[in-house]
């Protein structure tokens, strides 16, 4: 089974380390992209559904991407999607 990457977009960016700004990207592949812990532990989940070529619940439609706040509040918010080529 191909497994696919993921880009990641940050869309918010309000972090108390003040690490992430807005449009940064990262690719996943094997390996998790430096996030923080507890967000990346939020979005893992999604992530590697993606990987494995699964849709998700996306609205009233089912869509090979998602949206992920940090549970702190909210500060910082990313977009998941499947790098397609």
């Amino acid at each position: 089974m191909e497994k696919y990457k993921v880009k990641i977009t940050v869309t918010k960016a309000d972090c108390r380390c003040g690490y992430f700004k807005v449009g940064q990207e990262f690719t996943v592949d094997d390996l998790c992209p430096p996030l923080c812990h507890e967000l990346w532990n939020c979005a893992y989940p999604y992530v590697f559904a993606l990987q494995n070529g699964a849709s998700l619940d996306c609205g009233d439609t089912r869509a090979p991407e998602f949206d992920v706040a940090c549970p702190d509040g909210g500060r910082v918010v990313i977009h998941g999607e499947i790098i397609k080529g």
